[in-house]
């Protein structure tokens, strides 16, 4: 594999909302992006997402753990072996925990059992360096939005908002050519995004999240939750920082009183306004906000960013990328960036003390 030569990598992602697997190919060098391949996704069963759920905040070794990793990996390598023409595979795992400044960060899945199934390089455990050399640890996205602004052509500031359990904001000068320069990029968590919702649909409805964010929809917004909401510390931070998906466990006792549909309006209310308030950090405005992940086919939570930011917000696909897909990308991206040497975070985007490179490489 020469270092100038552009390979297909297989990116997998399963992320703290808990919907699946997503998994995608793109053809890079790890530097910037010759294409983008086929995609799937594998959905958790609701047997498989309370397994997982059953995990949340636990460490290695902690009982539940164990039985979490392995539906994982027997998700992950149910999906990943359906493709071929493979070089490459970025397997992120599940984040169970993560805790930068004290116990570090866990992702459940072992990259070595998946390169053995699958007969193929498998790079994982992306964050354990970051968070070692100081850093957040998250988000990892950043380098690959940068690259994915330079693809499409972009001539100035953009933000990439993805909204997963957690959200997570990008800025981003594709006039920048290295994401890890100076004045490329500035990436942080912005706050709860779809996993307070989809706690509350479970909870109180058995289903796993807002369709079309109809039931939020038909709702009131609770302003006095909102702004209790916004007086959490974390908004006070500078960025770049992180969040793990239960860092906010006073947010739905705050609904508790309300009715589901006020309810659900008042949780999306809040992700929304976490993002505006996240956007109050950008070096320079942006010209549009362009939202990937799950929280873009919620009707309401797109209405209540189009409210708050002070620019366009559109779906990804506006400029031709694919926002069920993008974060799988991002780590088949950021897998031929470990293979080749290059770093994956740099202080702008997880606050680490110097541009570096994560992950380890499992070899069949």
């Amino acid at each position: 594999m020469r270092a100038s030569e552009a390979i297909w990598a297989l990116g997998a992602m399963s992320g703290t909302s808990l919907d699946g697997v997503d998994a995608a190919m793109v053809m890079t060098d790890g530097y910037s992006l010759s294409g983008f391949g086929p995609d799937a996704y594998r959905p958790y069963s609701a047997d498989e997402r309370a397994v997982i759920r059953r995990a949340f905040g636990l460490w290695p070794g902690d009982e539940g753990v164990e039985a979490a990793a392995e539906v994982v990996e027997a998700a992950h390598a149910e999906v990943l072996s359906r493709f071929s023409g493979v070089d490459v595979v970025g397997f992120h795992g599940q984040t169970l925990a993560h805790d930068p400044r004290g116990r570090g960060t866990h992702q459940a899945g072992n990259g070595a059992l998946l390169a053995e199934v699958l007969g193929v390089p498998v790079v994982w455990d992306f964050r354990s360096t970051d968070v070692r050399m100081g850093g957040q640890g998250a988000p990892l996205a950043p380098f690959f939005h940068h690259a994915c602004a330079r693809f499409a052509g972009l001539e100035h500031p953009v933000a990439f908002l993805n909204l997963g359990g957690v959200g997570n904001l990008t800025w981003v000068d594709p006039r920048v050519t290295r994401p890890e320069a100076a004045g490329a990029l500035l990436a942080f968590d912005t706050g709860p995004a779809n996993a307070p919702l989809n706690d509350l649909m479970l909870e109180r409805r058995g289903a796993a999240h807002d369709e079309g964010g109809a039931l939020a929809l038909a709702g009131t917004v609770d302003e006095g939750v909102v702004s209790g909401f916004l007086a959490h510390a974390y908004f006070h931070k500078m960025p770049p920082k992180s969040l793990d998906r239960n860092d906010f466990p006073a947010l739905l006792p705050a609904v508790a009183n309300l009715g589901d549909a006020d309810a659900a309006a008042t949780l999306v209310a809040c992700a929304a306004a976490a993002v505006a308030r996240g956007a109050e950090h950008f070096p320079q405005p942006v010209g549009r906000v362009l939202v990937c992940g799950g929280g873009r086919h919620n009707g309401a939570m797109m209405a209540a960013l189009s409210a708050r930011m002070g620019a366009p917000v559109e779906p990804v696909e506006a400029i031709g990328l694919n926002g069920d897909m993008l974060e799988a990308q991002a780590f088949a991206y950021l897998a031929v960036r470990v293979m080749r040497g290059l770093p994956t975070s740099a202080p702008a985007t997880t606050g680490v003390a110097a541009a570096v490179g994560g992950g380890q490489i499992s070899r069949p």
